[in-house]
């Protein structure tokens, strides 16, 4: 069910079927189109003179031959023109198109180029937002495993303001840990230059702050005793128990709240009936994304599987920045997540 972007060679994806971005004749052509027919032999030429063809927006359908794959797809993009000629609407086709036609020969997996972003012109940021958004609206409603395959990181483009936002966001909150340039600390006169009891220290002067020395009350507000009883009443409860909980409480399905979450529903299926079940962080967290957790939410549902958040790693700093802009499309996180090279949520 989840979408995966990857970086890949499309002609070595091991899925039941991959996509070409073709021309209208379907004869082959350059880029992504000519190393697919390069890759399958000459039987799939033939069999596309066949086809009389294709046009902009729709799909059809050959054997993959000598490809692992065992279909190829082929879809022919827009050409862009400005973006004022409906090339939006007819690269959405060719998304859609192209599952409707895996989903109908009973393809289980289906791998994607950029389509358009290459010589057709399509402005590689809006081209990744259509496959995204196409997908991911797919995936809503149906379950297969879906990738985006980026051949290099120059084909990958997040779009400019996006970029900007999350790379300024990145410089203020984000903290590397510079072990090498630490000075030795001294505590009760004993100078100590170990880096594990440097990063000790540093967090002895976190903890022991005038604010955490202070009252309760200090802390956590007026409601102190009522905020405390609740943590009391959730201290047993698992990371399952406080999922479930929240997906009543959220009034979704399980399937609605999976596949927002961009995961498998096998892996849904062994949380569920699991109440000790301990998923990985970016499950975790995407589970929190599908839910549109605040983050202080996400916190507590992170801790219930041994996790939290960090200032010092780069894939927690730009979730943060998601959650706290109230941005909980998966699909665009991941896109952002791949973008600085990050583990994706989800799949």
């Amino acid at each position: 069910m989840p979408l995966h972007i990857v970086r890949n060679d499309i002609t070595k994806m091991k899925v039941d079927a991959i996509v070409n971005a073709a021309n209208r004749t379907l004869l082959g052509g350059g880029g992504v189109d000519g190393a697919i027919h390069r890759a399958a032999g000459p039987e799939l030429l033939a069999e596309c003179r066949t086809l009389g063809g294709c046009e902009t927006g729709c799909a059809k359908i050959t054997v993959g031959y000598r490809l692992p794959s065992r279909y190829v797809i082929h879809t022919v993009g827009p050409v862009w023109h400005g973006g004022g000629h409906g090339e939006r609407q007819l690269l959405v086709s060719c998304y859609r198109a192209s599952m409707e036609l895996a989903k109908e020969y009973g393809c289980a997996s289906i791998a994607f180029p950029l389509i358009s972003a290459g010589a057709y012109g399509y402005p590689k940021d809006q081209a990744l937002r259509v496959a995204v958004d196409s997908i991911g609206d797919f995936l809503l409603e149906h379950d297969m495993d879906v990738y985006l395959v980026i051949f290099g990181k120059d084909s990958f483009v997040l779009g400019q303001k996006l970029s900007a936002d999350i790379q300024e966001y990145i410089d203020d909150h984000y903290t590397e840990l510079h072990l090498s340039k630490w000075k030795p600390s001294a505590i009760c006169g004993k100078a100590r230059t170990n880096a594990k009891t440097e990063i000790e220290d540093a967090l002895f002067s976190i903890h022991m702050s005038p604010m955490a020395a202070g009252p309760v009350e200090a802390i956590y507000g007026k409601d102190a005793s009522a905020s405390l009883d609740h943590l009391m009443d959730e201290l047993d409860e698992s990371f399952q128990q406080m999922l479930l909980r929240k997906i009543d409480e959220r009034g979704l399905t399980d399937a609605q709240c999976y596949k927002k979450a961009n995961v498998d529903r096998k892996l849904f299926s062994k949380i569920r009936n699991d109440v000790h079940y301990k998923p990985s962080k970016p499950t975790a967290i995407a589970f929190a994304i599908a839910l549109e957790l605040d983050l202080q939410e996400t916190e507590s549902l992170l801790k219930k599987a041994g996790y939290a958040l960090s200032r010092s790693s780069k894939f927690d700093v730009i979730v943060q920045y998601f959650i706290e802009k109230s941005k909980y499309n998966v699909f665009e996180i991941n896109e952002a997540l791949f973008y600085y090279d990050q583990n994706l949520l989800g799949a």
